[in-house]
């Protein structure tokens, strides 16, 4: 064993003693340990395999960038791949097994790889597995299947619950260091709304590791003083074990708390992890900075560890990291371990620092090697000794542990989630954070600012300047003079190590070294992003924490130009892995797509409707009443009296999206293919709108309400599709245009009042004029109701051809507002009407819905040749709609189809053939795309899309049922059946 317990110190409960097992072997931790912690605790230096080469590895840190200690924890559903040890709480009874190898960790039959390293260089994939040609269906897919992947995952079901939570803020605070703390006192003083979220489970970052004293007290003591005030301040969330993973546009914040990953038997009152989204105000980023390791070769053997790890281990945890150490360095930041370890009275053999002149700070007893390098670390695994570089001799030196401190870089991806790219600081030799944020603010080390002082006055100052934004006075926070305090000078950046002999990793997870990098480059892809997909490096769970910064320095220096030249490759979501059950949340089983009820849905159900499941809604379909033995009786009974009396049909189940901003109409002009931009406040129109290839998307009726604030609806199946697809063109292709979008769906209940008397029964509860001159066909606005009482809006649309009004009012009024309508209607023959009979009239009107809406017909095939615009300048789909072929006379048109003899019908999916052609392939003319019994006709009816059928109107044919070998003779006919001079629309 030569990492063991301290006797004494560290913020541990030594006297509760917690049981657990790595690979079945017993092992004793303590309360407040990690699994990582206690791993070393035990002498286990050894804790993964690494996914190429299957190298040993151990620790190299002891936050979320930890590249080698992944385990399994847990059995049977609570199984959980891919832990990192550094971030798990240790608890009672956890057992926890290492990954990538077989049959053991100990033995692992893949490290014969590294015997084939030379051959498994950088893109060796591309030019293996590229010949021969009929190996990799049989050699190669198996192949890489098997070797790929870390864990695996459980076949059984999870037990545990996990949910998702809105949260609203003034300012949230990412991050609980000294920074995060002064940032989120100052605040929570002054009144802000304040969430402060850290990924540990302890707050206080780097606090917790420091041995210095902060006014009277000690570091830890002072952590704990400023959380207790936090917690008495009732405006104040702290939010431990929380990641925040993702920065969006609104200013909100995705955010995966692990509320019981640190318990033996979950509450099962309570999720096991929580999503959250934030919306704050303001955002504060005091995530910190990253230890950089340093490459060179054996950089990888367990016992070679970050110098900020190293302390973590020792103040926090009370573990010393090995027997006899030494540490090389780059910056005065090795120093600190060293005071740490020598304080503890651990052998420190040597201090290697690259920096030939130099005063360190540090009075110790230890030698300075100055301007020395560690060359080469020797071991199997466990790291045996150290080969010294200096001048060009060479130095021998047995350790059993190696603290590496490379420079620091500032964690700053969140501030790059919108696009933003760093910028490289020659003086901080890091990649700092893009200038400009709007609602996110810095502070601290990711800004490049050193020492706990400094970092104290910075996140206090910041505060202050947000609250002043938000219209608060603050005032910062001042905290004792602090002793002890290290701060580290700007580093010289060292990428190219001299004298190093052996395998130098820049990519621990992925088993990248320096030579991968330089391939890249002489093979052309020195290009950061070619050079990341070529040589796999930043891939991974870590996603490059540790490994990008060297990667670009060592580009760098290969290609001759700077890390600014080289730059970044992009920053997404998400920081840290999230699992799978967060995003989740309690969507899954029979609630992955839960069944949604229109807010009219008990309305319906008292009027006795018989409801159908379409998509996520149940829908009245049909209303039977007393005497009526099938659905069609009810639904002929329901379509006459539409277009006789007045019908009442739910329509709350359409796709509602509120579009405002001074750019909106603009935004719809681009969207939909007709003109929308001079559209009059107060008016409804029809839009079509179509994919980039031309074809039609979705159709629907958007209607300005105010200068700058429409509102669209969708049909009801692509609702969601059209709310991502406007969110696509507003933040991708126009995000210069001054609109927000909002669906709205949920929020009204939307009634048709149809009919003859719809007008009459509607003037009832209206208290507007609503005549046919005030409220002319495709008028829309905001009415008053029940003499001012309530306020909806009214749209004068039809899809039935009838004279038609829709009333949405808040979704909570619906039903009653629809009882008063049918009490209003009683003497005027009002009944409530379902789909079924919406599709008889909509058929008999000749209006489209996604039966016809396929995904293969532009608007030439359906007669709305008029709605593509030839004056605008651009719309999605102008560039493709005039192809050639989408305006060909032989395509398929919208055409009426009916039978010959009344008596008989035909199906929905029907092929048309000409009068007397036989039923083959080369003689099909279209088919019949939606049908319905109509009592008004008097026989079935049909919409069809048949070759030329616009042309073809009353010409017979043959409607063949393939499935049933039926033939019916009918005839083709103009789609419109009833009314086809739209006289009813205007009455």
């Amino acid at each position: 064993m030569t990492s063991y317990r301290l006797p004494t110190g560290g913020l541990i409960n030594r006297e509760s003693p917690l049981s657990f097992t790595f690979d079945g072997k017993r092992m004793i931790g303590t309360k407040g340990d990690s699994l990582a912690s206690a791993l070393l605790a035990n002498g286990q230096l050894l804790v993964g395999r690494s996914f190429k080469y299957h190298r040993p590895r151990g620790l190299l840190t002891a936050g979320s960038a930890e590249p080698n200690a992944l385990m399994t924890i847990g059995q049977g559903g609570r199984t959980e791949s891919n832990t990192r040890a550094t971030m798990q709480e240790l608890y009672q009874g956890l057992e926890a097994k290492s990954q990538n190898r077989w049959p053991s960790l100990d033995f692992d039959i893949g490290s014969l790889n590294s015997l084939l390293s030379p051959f498994l260089g950088a893109g060796f994939y591309y030019k293996t597995f590229m010949w021969p040609a009929a190996f990799w269906e049989k050699v190669y897919e198996p192949f890489i299947r098997k070797a790929a992947g870390l864990g695996k995952a459980s076949y059984e079901a999870d037990p545990d619950s996990y949910e998702k939570r809105w949260a609203h803020c003034d300012l949230l605070v990412i991050g609980c260091g000294p920074t995060g703390l002064a940032a989120a006192l100052t605040a929570g003083r002054s009144g802000l709304r304040v969430i402060v979220a850290d990924e540990h489970s302890a707050m206080g970052g780097s606090l917790l590791s420091e041995t210095a004293t902060i006014g009277a007290a000690s570091a830890p003591d002072f952590v704990g003083q400023t959380l207790a005030e936090l917690e008495t301040l009732t405006n104040v969330t702290v939010l431990p074990r929380t990641t925040v993973f993702g920065w969006y546009d609104g200013n909100v914040f995705g955010a995966s708390e692990r509320v019981q990953k640190h318990v033996s038997l979950p509450d099962p009152a309570l999720p096991v992890e929580r999503l959250w989204r934030i919306i704050a105000k303001k955002a504060l980023l005091a995530s910190g900075a990253e230890e950089r390791p340093l490459v060179f070769g054996g950089n990888d053997l367990p016992g070679v560890m970050l110098a900020s790890a190293m302390r973590t281990y020792l103040n926090r945890y009370g573990v010393a990291p090995g027997k006899r150490l030494a540490i090389f360095t780059t910056n005065d930041s090795g120093y600190a371990l060293a005071r740490d370890l020598e304080a503890n009275g651990i052998d420190l053999v040597a201090i290697i620092d690259s920096r030939p002149d130099v005063a360190p700070p540090y009075s110790g007893k230890t030698r300075v090697i100055k301007g020395g390098f560690v060359s080469d670390a020797k071991g199997g695994k466990a790291l045996s000794s150290i080969e010294i570089w200096k001048g060009g001799g060479m130095e021998n030196l047995a350790v059993d542990a190696l603290g590496v401190a490379g420079g620091f870089s500032p964690i700053i991806s969140i501030a790059c989630h919108r696009g933003g790219k760093p910028i490289w600081s020659e003086e901080q030799a890091a990649f700092l954070a893009p200038d400009n944020l709007i609602g996110l603010e810095l502070a601290g080390t990711v800004c490049g600012t050193d020492g706990i002082s400094a970092c104290f006055a910075e996140g206090a100052a910041t505060a202050v300047k947000l609250a002043k934004d938000l219209g608060i006075v603050a005032t910062p926070v001042e905290f004792g003079i602090v002793d002890g305090d290290v701060a580290s000078p700007p580093v010289n950046p060292v990428w190219n190590i001299p004298g190093i002999k052996g395998k130098a990793f820049v990519d621990y997870q992925n088993d990248v070294h320096r030579k991968d990098l330089g391939l890249a480059v002489q093979e052309g892809y020195g290009h950061v992003e070619l050079a990341k997909r070529y040589t796999t490096t930043g891939m991974a769970t870590d996603q490059g924490k540790l490994s990008n910064v060297n990667a670009i320095g060592i580009l760098a220096e290969v290609r001759g130009v700077s890390p600014a030249e080289i730059g970044t490759t992009t920053f997404r979501p998400l920081y840290t892995p999230v699992s799978f059950g967060a995003l989740t949340g309690a969507y899954h089983g029979s609630h992955f797509q839960p069944v949604r009820k229109s807010p009219l849905h008990d309305w319906a159900a008292k009027n006795g409707a018989k409801f159908v499941e379409t998509g996520l809604w149940y829908r009245s379909s049909w209303f039977p009443r007393d005497g009526e033995t099938t659905w069609r009786e009810s639904v002929d009974r329901e379509a006459r009296n539409v277009r006789i009396n007045a019908g009442l049909c739910d329509v709350s189940m359409l796709g509602k999206i509120e579009v405002c901003g001074k750019d909106a109409a603009e935004f719809l002009n681009r969207v939909y293919s007709n003109a929308f931009l001079k559209l009059p406040v107060g008016k409804a129109r029809y839009g079509l709108m179509l994919r980039e290839d031309g074809m039609i998307y979705d159709d629907g009726t958007t209607s300005r309400l105010s200068e700058n604030q429409f509102f669209m609806t969708t049909t009801t199946a692509y609702a969601a599709g059209v709310m991502n697809h406007l969110e696509f063109c507003a933040q991708a292709l126009w995000p210069d245009l001054d609109v927000r979008l909002a669906s709205s769906t949920d929020q009204w209940a939307q009634m048709a009042i149809v009919g003859p008397k719809a007008r009459t029964i509607l003037q009832a509860i209206v208290d507007d004029d609503i005549s046919n001159e005030a409220f002319p066909f495709l008028g829309a606005r905001e009415v008053s109701l029940f003499d001012g009482r309530l306020y909806g809006r009214l749209f004068r649309i039809s899809f039935s051809g009838e004279l038609a009004f829709e009333l949405a009012v808040p979704a909570g009024y619906g039903e009653s507002v629809a009882d008063a309508l049918m009490e209003a209607g009683r003497d005027h023959g009002i009944q409530p009407y379902g789909v079924e009979a919406l599709g008889v009239l909509r058929v008999e009107k000749g209006h489209v819905t996604h039966n016809e809406i396929n995904g293969t017909v532009v608007p030439g095939d359906l007669g709305f040749s008029k709605m593509v615009s030839a004056t605008k300048p651009d719309f999605i789909g102008k560039a493709m709609v005039g192809r050639e072929g989408l305006s060909d006379p032989d395509r398929a048109q919208l055409v009426g189809v009916m039978p010959l003899d009344p008596k008989t019908s035909f199906s929905s999916g029907s092929h048309i053939l000409a009068k007397d052609a036989a039923a083959t392939l080369e003689n099909d003319q279209g088919y019949v795309t939606s049908t319905v019994f109509s009592p008004h006709v008097g026989s079935t009816i049909g919409l069809a899309l048949v070759k030329r059928g616009a042309e073809r109107h009353g010409e017979e044919v043959q409607i063949w049922n393939g499935l049933r070998d039926e033939f019916t003779p009918g005839r083709l006919c103009n789609p419109v059946f009833v009314d086809p001079a739209n006289e009813k629309l205007h009455v």
